[in-house]
């Protein structure tokens, strides 16, 4: 069995890929993207500390944490189609919808 901190390393590089790519890239498509990576590297947090201290709760808000990242990958993919069908494209910047 491999230690923990492999497990934290990778998750830690996957986070920051993610939080990366949200804070660089202008695509909505490609932000929703690198939240997924994100929420991806703490579910892999959470398998590995509740495969470490043999304990079951981990794994069971993995499961809840996937459930919510389909439900906000649905709704996100929506609203994004949403706005390239009235505007033509997904770039951030040019969608100011919500701003007075």
């Amino acid at each position: 069995m491999l230690p923990v901190s492999y497990y934290l390393i990778v998750s830690a590089i996957v986070f920051s890929i993610g939080v990366y790519g949200v804070m660089t890239l202008r695509s909505g498509i490609m932000i929703m993207m690198c939240v997924e990576l994100m929420l991806n590297a703490a579910n892999i947090n959470l398998v590995a500390f509740s495969a470490h201290f043999s304990q079951v709760n981990g794994h069971v808000f993995v499961l809840f944490s996937i459930a919510l990242a389909a439900a906000e990958a649905a709704i996100g993919f929506a609203i994004l189609m949403n706005i390239f069908r009235s505007r033509g494209n997904v770039n951030i910047d040019n969608i100011n919808i919500l701003r007075w």
